[in-house]
């Protein structure tokens, strides 16, 4: 399995298609390993001429996962308080620029998702030559009071860990319940097959616990946004529960000629009805770009 040292851990990685075509970079969300893309999703990129690289964030798959830190007081971090927070989102855009230094990639197509936009955001930010062209989906700005969640989506990720695998596969429908895309059915096999191989793969809440800390304790990326001058795709649904509607508007407010698409029906998730139109827009953005990003 590829294993890179990056940034004082490692990160594990795949990479799917030929290399000598254009590098797209994966970044994932809130607890997502890279199997939560799921095959098909990687097909269909390679199909459309793409170098494909996934990897697992700290703290979960089979990156480094930091268990000696321990964990932060969520409900402290949300008042202003709590000194445990182990990383922020910066650290986790360097495991990116790491990873891609690591594999010979100067420059790269990035896709963020949930979590793995503000990632994507940060990274642009505090790396801009790795980046040639950025799409962040159903993300925000961590501007504060933007992109909040219902009572019912916030309550949904306060839920006990599961503590079987059988208690793991029940437990994503019901998350996926309350979080998916109201305008589109929920498939439960297909939720609980990508739950059954996260959990095979590593199973770690308290890794959950470590990133979300990052998320709440990292700077509002507004401002510096503004400097970001590349072509830009900003998805989010209209009905997402997780991160409102609201964060995918102010991230394409603050970027400069930002194209924002609101999906009806779409919550935090991706139903395979919207793949066409998700993956034509993420692909259109990327043509936007005028250079490659091999060396």
């Amino acid at each position: 399995m590829p294993r890179v040292p990056v940034n004082g851990i490692e990160i594990h990685y795949e990479t799917f298609g030929n290399g000598s075509e254009p590098p797209l970079l994966l970044i994932a969300g809130l607890g997502m390993q890279l199997v939560g893309w799921s095959e098909e999703w990687f097909e269909r990129f390679v199909s459309e001429g793409y170098y494909v690289i996934a990897y697992d964030n700290r703290d979960v798959g089979l990156s480094t996962h930091l268990s000696e830190a321990g964990v932060p007081d969520l409900m402290a971090l949300l008042q202003g308080g709590d000194t445990n927070v182990t990383y922020h989102l910066s650290e986790m855009a360097t495991d990116a620029a790491g990873l891609l230094d690591a594999i010979g990639i100067s420059a790269c197509h990035v896709v963020g998702v949930s979590m793995g936009g503000m990632i994507a955001q940060q990274l642009v930010i505090d790396h801009p030559g790795k980046v040639l062209t950025l799409c962040s989906i159903m993300s925000s700005t961590g501007a504060p009071g933007i992109g909040q969640p219902s009572d019912a989506a916030a309550m949904s990720l306060m839920r006990p860990a599961p503590q079987t695998r059988a208690e793991a596969l029940d437990e994503a429908v019901e998350i996926w319940k309350v979080i998916g895309s109201p305008g589109y059915p929920l498939n439960p096999d297909r939720e609980r097959g990508l739950a059954g191989l996260a959990w095979d793969r590593s199973h770690d809440p308290s890794g959950v616990v470590r990133q979300m800390g990052a998320i709440f304790a990292s700077p509002d990326r507004t401002d510096a946004l503004g400097s970001v001058a590349l072509p830009t795709v900003v998805i989010h649904g209209d009905s997402d529960p997780l991160v409102n509607v609201s964060g995918g508007k102010a991230t394409a407010a603050a970027i400069p000629g930002a194209s924002l698409v609101i999906i009806e029906g779409m919550g935090h998730n991706a139903p395979l009805e919207l793949w066409d139109q998700i993956i034509g827009e993420i692909v259109a953005n990327t043509r936007a770009a005028t250079s490659g990003g091999k060396p």
